[in-house]
This record gives structure tokens, sequence and C-alpha cells, in this order.
């Protein structure tokens, strides 16, 4: 008889939950015909918080979570949130109208809302650092839009058990460069996490930009940033040097049985074959990388995705002229671990971190050995093919690869703007310099001749018809230069975000002419950028 009755009530809530379904979408057609939704009306989940074991205390102050992949936390309120950038594409993706300062500032919890920040270690400069997590990162949740699951966090919202000896604030002018950043990424065609909104909160914030002993208040701010997870190859090292093999499992199971659908961990070909999807995610990421001449500046394992995204946007920078030296990282001056030309072989050493993580999933781990080889093959093959078509060349073999290990001896012996020069490129209509003296910092007669007897190799190479159309699909003409992400913070600073709001427009578009922008934004580095804080040095400081 309790069975019966028990076997009834089910049938009778599976019924509601199904009215209930149809209702929300329902209301969600309504409302997309009207103009959208709020984010208190969203279709929220807690697919990780129900699936992966959390901390048994909620909230509170710094500590060890021994075991857990995640703490129950809510982001702390703020004076003033006040809504001064919005993603509209990204707001269209999640089916919501701009607004929601409250929720976006984590001034409120909307029902449905399960914030939590996420545990996980990882290798700082090459130096395993224990427990990290996310200290100033709360996420509010997981969105289903009807077509795909979104987990939505807010950085810079506050105290988390992860946070250390940090208040778990972030300032505005490292979530200006958050923002603009990872949705320029985004239309430059490059993996990345996306930005919704930057939301001022109406407090300072000290911190020491350069961390040399000047600490000063900045205005506050909270980026909410949006990706299919914030997963990372800490998150699964932690568990490993743990030797807690009962939750590497279970993050193991609820990663491939929602991000990496078809694939297993039940036998050792199952973990080989998801792990080369990861490797394959992260080689693409960093071809596409060095294609645009974007340096991330700290490639930690904790700053690694599992899904191959670029992410935590910190000490970036974009390659003015084309130096593999270069790092923007004042952190990294001396090593220069994380410089431009060093990122694949860092991808390298991050993936073979994580194959050491979900070794104790394998009967015999030595078969992960071939996944760092295939992780470099997937480089090479994206990385070519990239690079063939930054120069219009469609078919190619050993000569026309030899052609571009060619231009990059030139490139870096020249002081040469990277994106200026590829973008010329594609217009050349004969091989002399003279067509690319405007990427030139300076000329050099000695170097002309060098110049144009590349160009002449080149040319016959492509019978003097490059592919102009895949040149330009390839080389961007806009990216968002240091100096160019400075000029939006010196002027949001003072309450003005005009620029900020110009170059969000102006990089949805990064391959188009747009001539009313070129002689404002298509440009070499300006002089006083060369040693500016904030265009040639950055730190972790935020």
């Amino acid at each position: 008889m309790p069975c019966m009755i028990y076997r009834k009530l089910n049938r009778l809530w599976l019924l509601l939950r199904g009215f209930q379904y149809k209702q929300l979408q329902l209301i969600r057609a309504i409302q997309h015909v009207v103009g959208g939704m709020s984010l208190d009306s969203l279709d929220w989940r807690e697919r990780f918080v129900e699936e992966t074991p959390g901390d048994s205390v909620s909230g509170g102050g710094p500590r060890q979570v021994p075991g857990a992949c995640w703490s129950k936390v809510e982001p702390t309120p703020v004076p003033n949130p006040t809504l001064r950038l919005w993603s509209d594409e990204l707001a269209e993706v999640l089916g919501i109208e701009r607004g929601g300062e409250v929720f976006l500032g984590g001034n409120r919890i909307a029902d449905g809302m399960s914030p939590y920040a996420q545990r996980y270690g990882g290798h700082q400069f090459g130096n395993w650092a224990g427990q990290l997590g996310d200290g100033r990162a709360i996420t509010l949740g997981e969105v289903d839009t009807g077509e795909q699951i979104l987990e939505l966090q807010l950085k810079g919202s506050g105290v988390t058990p992860y946070s250390r000896f940090a208040d778990g604030k972030a300032v505005l002018r490292s979530s200006i460069r958050e923002f603009l950043c990872s949705e320029a990424m985004h239309h430059l065609g490059v993996p990345t996490t996306r930005a919704l909104s930057l939301v001022t909160t109406g407090e300072d914030v000290v911190r020491d930009i350069l961390y040399n002993g000047n600490p000063a208040p900045e205005d506050g701010a909270i980026v909410c940033r949006v990706a299919p997870s914030f997963i990372r190859f800490g998150s699964f090292q932690i568990h490993a040097m743990d030797g807690n093999k009962s939750a590497l499992q279970a993050l193991a199971r609820h990663t491939i049985k929602h991000h990496f659908p078809g694939h297993s961990i039940e036998d050792d070909e199952g973990v080989i074959e998801w792990i080369k999807h990861i490797a394959r995610d992260t080689a693409l990421m960093i071809a596409h990388w060095m294609r645009v001449g974007f340096v991330h500046g700290v490639m930690n394992t904790d700053n690694m995705s599992i899904h191959g995204l670029t992410i935590d946007y910190g000490p970036y920078g974009w390659i003015e002229d084309f130096d593999l030296g270069w790092t923007p990282n004042t952190t990294d001056a001396g090593r220069k671990r994380y410089r431009f030309g060093n990122q694949a072989d860092i991808g390298g050493w991050n993936i073979a971190r994580f194959l050491e993580a979900v070794s104790p999933l394998m009967e015999n781990p030595q078969k992960l050995n071939d996944v760092l080889d295939y992780y470099y093959q997937e480089y090479q093959v994206v990385h070519t093919r990239l690079w063939m078509d930054k120069i219009g060349i469609d078919e190619y073999e050993q000569n026309e690869i030899d052609l571009v290990s060619e231009l990059f001896v030139l490139l870096e012996r020249t002081e040469i703007d990277m994106t200026i020069f590829f973008r010329l490129l594609s217009k050349v209509d004969s091989p002399d310099v003279e067509n690319l003296n405007f990427a030139f910092y300076s000329t050099e007669s000695g170097s002309q001749k060098e110049w144009n007897d590349w160009l002449q190799k080149w040319w016959v190479c492509v019978d003097g018809s490059p592919n102009r159309d895949k040149m330009r699909c390839t080389n961007p003409k806009y990216v968002l230069r240091n100096w160019m992400a400075q000029l939006a913070i010196d002027a949001a600073e003072k309450g003005d975000f005009t620029v900020a709001e110009e170059l969000y427009n102006l990089l949805k578009l990064p391959y188009d002419e747009q001539l009313e922008y070129e002689s404002k934004w298509f440009q070499k580095r300006p002089e006083w950028a060369k040693h500016r804080v904030g265009c040639s040095m950055l730190s972790c400081s935020s």
C-alpha cells in the first residue's frame, strides 16, 4: 500500500513538474516577444552543486576545505551597484533584458540561484601552490536557455573560503580589461569565456598595482562572466594531490556527463579519448592566441579551462612589435616563463600536469604518455594552417612552411607592428616593402633588401594572387591593445564610459574596415604608452 501511494504521488509530482515547465516555456516565449526577461525569471540549475562533493560549512572566512569541489557562499552586498557596460549579444543568448544591477552587483539572490565558490589548486609559475579556488569569484548558478546551459559568475563579488588574505573584490581598471577583452576575443574567433556586464560598486578597493609598496584606493567593480563551466585543470589537480579518488571520480563523471557527452571514464581508452579532446581544444586556443598576437601573461594550471577557453584575463597583452620573448606580466619579467613564444610549450607542460591529475582514474596510467605527443601534433597542424591563412596560401608543402619561419626571423629582427603588418600584407599589389611602411616603427635601409627578398619569394609562392579573402578573415584590423584599454580606463575613472563603449562596439567587427575609426584606432603604439603602467607593465593586481 505505501508503495502504491508513493507511485501515485510521484506521478502527480511529475505531471505538476511538466505543467510548470510548459508554463515557464510559455512565459519565456511571451517575454521574448515583448522584449526578454530579467535575471530572476531565468531557468536556474544546480548540476555542479548536486553532483559533486561540497563544503559542509556555508559562507565564512578563508579556510582549508579538504575533499570539496565547492563552498556555498553569497556575494557581499555593495553600496551602489550601477550598470556601466552590457553585452547585448550575450543578453540575447540568455534571453534577458538590460538591467538587473541588484543581482549583477551581488546585492540580491534570485529564486533558483545557488551561489558557490569553486575549490581548485594549481601550479603557479611552475610550482605547486596547494588549495587556491575562487578567491574573488562567486558562481550564481547555471542557466538553461533552452539551447544550452551556461554558468554565470560574478568576479569581484566578495570574500569566499578561498580568498586567503584578500578581500575578494576587483577594481574598475581590471574589470574593464576583462569585459572588453573577453568580448573582443569572442569576435576574433578565439575560444573564450564571455562577459555579460560590468557594474561599479560605489566603494573603494585598495590595491598595490605593481606590488611595490604603494597601495592606493581604486573604484570597485564586478564583471558577470559566462561560460559552459569554469572547471579548470586545477579543479582535478587538487583532488589528485589530496589523494581523494572519490572526489576526483565525481568531478570527472559530472564533467563528462554535461560537457563531454559521448566520452567515458569507465576504461583507460575512454579516459584517453576524453583527455585528447581537452588537449585538442587547448591546442586550438593557443594557436589562435599566436595568430592574433595575444599573450595571456599568467598560464598557471588554475587558469586553464577544460573547455579550451581563454579564462582569467589578468596581465594579458597584445604584441605591438613582434617579440617572441615579450611578456606583459611584471611578476614574470625575470624568468619570462609565459612569454609570447613560449605559450605552446607551456600549454604542453600544463597538459602534462593534467595527465598526472587524472592518472588515478586509469588502470595503466602509462598510456597517457601518448596524449602529450597528440597535443603537440594537433598544435602544429592548426598553427601551420592558421599561419598559411595569414599569408594567403591555400595549398602548402615544406617550402611554404619554411617561408613562415623566415618571416618570423624578419619580424623579430625589425621593430614592426604585427597586427598592422599582416593587415597591410593582405592588400599589397606588388612585392615591395614600401607598401608596408606604415607598420614599421622605424625603417632601416639595411633591412629593406631582406624584406623585399622575402616578399618576392612569397609573391612567387602565391603566383601574385594570395587568397586575400582568407587573409582578411584571419588577420584582424583591430585588436584590444593595452594602450587602447588604458584610454578607456582613464576615462572611466573620471566617470566617462563612452571610450569603453566605443571600443566594445569597434571590437565586435575586428575584421571589418570601419573607416570611421581608422585614424583613431588603426595605429601603432603611441610613444606615451611605451613604458606606461597598464600598457607595457601589468601585474595580477585587480
